[in-house]
C-alpha cells in the first residue's frame, strides 16, 4: 500500500492529512500559530512558525497512522497565497512575511498603474494592480525597508518557502504565482515585460511547475526526522483555492465552489482563458494542467465573525463553555430565528479592504441601520449576510463572462452553518452542496502528490473518483426575493459610502 500526504499552510493553523493510494484519508494534524497586526491594515507572520508547524504535523499523522513511513511516495503542498517571503544568500528569512491580507501597499499600486496601462496589467497578469498581492509589497519594501531589500536573493510564496526547507529547491507553480503579478497569466510563464517594468530581477524568482509535476525530493536530515525515505516526491503543488478546487471536485467549466473560512471565495473553472470585464474578479491559473479559474470574495468572511465573536460576545463565549457546547454551534441556535434582513441591518464585511469587485485597500467595515432593537443575534446574522452580498456579487460578474454556474459546492468552516448555507442558496438563485468528505486544500494537495508519482493516473480522474456531494440545502423563493432586495441597498451603501471611508481612511 502506497501512501501520500497533503499539506495546507493556512492563516491560521497547518493542517496535514495522511492518505492511503485509494483516497481514504487515515489521520490528521493541525497546528496553529499566531498572526501580528503590526499597524491599521497590516498582516505579518513569522515564517519559523510555519515550518514548526510543517514539521510537527507530517510528523504527527504518520505517528497517528501507524504505518510504516518509508511507504509515503509523494506530499502535497497547497497555502496562503500573495504572501511576500524574502531569504538572503544564506536561505536564511530576511523578514516577517507581509502575508495576503496586508493593504499596506495602497501607493505601490497607484505606482504600477502609471508603469504600464490598465490594458496591459489585465492582458498580462489578469488582474488590476492590487495591494495584497505580492508584486505591490516587494515595491513597498524597496521603498520603506531598501536595505532588507538589498539583502534579498530569493522571494517566495508561503507554500514555497515550505517546499525549500523540505526539498532545497526554489521554485512556484502556476496557480499560487498567478496571485503574485509578476507571471504572464494566459501564457503561464514570468512576465518579463512585468519585471522589466517593475525592476524585479528575474533571478530572485524560482522555476515555474504545473501543480501536479514533482519538483525535487525530500531532504535527507528531513527524511530522517519525519521517518520516510529520501525518494519521497514533493510536487509543485498548488494554492489554497486552487487546490481547495480539487479537493471539493470543481474541474469542469460551469462548477463552482464557495469556501468560507478567514476569508470567502467564489470560484469558478475555466477550461479556456477569459479576461475578466475590468478585472473584478481575479483571474489566474488553476492546479487542472491547461485550464484556469475565476475567484473573488471578502477578505473579512469568517474573520468578521472571530472579530466580533472576540470584541463583543464573551457573554456567549461563557454560555458555550457552560453548555460545553462550540461557540458556532450556539451562534447557529441564536441566530436561526432572526429574519432575512436582519431586521433591517446590514453589514459591509471589509474590515481589511475589499479586493473584488472593487478592488479598494481602504475600505473598511460598517453596520448600517442599527436599531434599539438590534442585539448580537442580529448582528452575527447580518456578518453572514454581508459577507453574502460579498460573494453574490462576484457571482454576477461571472455571469458577466458568459459562465452560467451549474454546480456550486461549499467548503471551509463557514459551511457547517446551516443559515449561511440557505443564506448564500437564496442570494446565488441556486442549490448549494456540501461534501462528504470535506477537507478541502489539504485533500487537493493529496490529489496533486498522488498524481505527481503515478498513484493516480490524472487530477480530473482522481477528483471525479473521490469527491462526493453530501448535504443539499435548495434556494427558498420567498428568502430568494428577500435577499435581492436587500443586495440591492448593500449595493447602494457601499456607492454611497465610498468617499467618505477613502478620506477617513487618510485622517490624520
Amino acid at each position: 500500500m502506497d501512501y501520500l500526504i497533503g499539506i495546507d499552510l493556512g492563516t491560521s493553523a497547518t493542517k496535514t492529512i495522511l492518505a492511503d493510494e485509494n483516497g481514504q484519508i487515515l489521520s490528521s494534524s493541525s497546528c496553529a500559530y499566531p498572526l501580528k497586526e503590526v499597524n491599521n491594515g497590516w498582516a505579518e507572520q513569522n515564517p519559523e512558525d510555519w515550518k514548526r508547524a510543517v514539521l510537527f504535523t507530517v510528523k504527527d499523522v504518520i505517528k497517528k497512522a501507524r504505518i510504516d513511513g518509508h511507504k509515503v511516495r509523494g506530499i502535497g503542498l497547497s497555502g496562503q497565497m500573495h504572501g511576500l517571503v524574502m531569504l538572503d544568500e544564506q536561505g536564511e528569512v530576511i523578514r516577517d512575511s507581509i502575508i495576503w491580507c496586508d493593504q499596506r501597499a495602497g501607493e505601490e499600486t497607484e505606482k504600477m498603474q502609471n508603469l504600464l496601462s490598465m490594458k496591459d496589467w489585465l492582458s498580462i497578469t489578469g488582474n488590476p494592480p492590487i495591494a495584497g498581492w505580492t508584486a505591490a509589497k516587494i515595491l513597498w519594501v524597496k521603498k520603506h525597508e531598501p536595505e532588507l531589500y538589498q539583502r534579498c536573493r530569493h522571494i517566495l510564496l508561503p507554500k514555497d518557502y515550505i517546499r525549500w526547507i523540505i526539498t532545497g529547491k526554489y521554485a512556484a507553480d502556476v496557480s499560487d504565482a498567478s496571485g503574485m503579478q509578476l507571471m504572464d497569466v494566459k501564457n503561464r510563464c514570468w512576465s518579463e515585460k512585468v519585471l522589466h517594468c517593475l525592476e524585479i530581477d528575474r533571478s530572485l524568482l524560482g522555476e515555474l511547475y504545473e501543480s501536479w509535476e514533482p519538483v525535487g525530493c525530500v531532504l535527507p536530515q528531513i527524511a530522517r526526522e519525519w521517518g520516510i525515505s529520501e525518494q519521497c516526491v514533493v510536487a509543485a503543488g498548488a494554492s489554497d483555492n486552487a487546490a481547495a478546487a480539487l479537493g471539493t471536485g470543481i474541474v469542469e467549466e460551469g462548477q463552482a465552489f464557495t469556501t468560507i473560512g478567514t476569508s470567502a471565495i467564489v470560484y469558478s473553472h475555466l477550461d479556456h482563458y477569459k479576461e475578466v470585464p475590468e478585472g473584478g474578479l481575479h483571474l489566474c491559473c488553476c492546479a487542472v494542467p491547461g485550464c484556469w479559474h475565476t475567484m473573488g470574495g471578502p477578505q473579512s468572511a469568517g474573520l468578521s465573525v472571530e472579530w466580533f465573536k472576540e470584541k463583543f460576545c464573551q457573554n456567549l463565549m461563557m454560555q458555550a463553555r457552560e453548555k460545553d457546547m462550540d461557540f458556532f454551534e450556539l451562534l447557529n441556535t441564536k441566530i436561526k430565528d432572526v429574519p432575512p434582513g436582519s431586521s433591517r441591518l446590514i453589514y459591509l464585511p471589509f474590515l481589511m479592504g475589499e479586493r473584488t469587485p472593487h478592488m479598494r485597500a481602504w475600505y473598511r467595515g460598517s453596520f448600517v441601520g442599527l436599531n434599539i432593537i438590534h442585539d448580537q443575534a442580529h448582528m452575527l446574522r447580518a456578518i453572514m449576510e454581508g459577507v453574502g452580498y460579498c460573494l453574490a456579487d462576484c457571482n454576477d460578474l461571472l455571469k458577466e463572462t458568459g459562465v452560467e454556474v451549474t454546480t456550486m459546492r461549499l467548503c471551509g468552516g463557514g459551511s457547517k452553518s446551516p443559515v449561511w448555507r440557505e443564506i448564500l442558496a437564496s442570494l446565488y438563485g441556486c442549490p448549494v452542496r456540501t461534501l462528504k468528505q470535506e477537507e478541502g486544500p489539504a485533500f487537493g494537495a493529496v490529489i496533486l502528490a498522488g498524481v505527481s508519482v503515478g498513484v493516480f493516473p490524472g487530477v480530473k480522474e482522481a477528483c471525479r473518483q473521490f469527491i462526493q456531494e453530501d448535504q443539499l440545502t435548495e434556494t427558498d423563493i420567498q428568502q430568494e426575493k428577500i435577499y435581492q432586495h436587500y443586495h440591492q441597498i448593500y449595493q447602494k451603501i457601499y456607492e454611497a459610502l465610498k468617499d467618505s471611508l477613502y478620506e477617513l481612511a487618510f485622517c490624520e
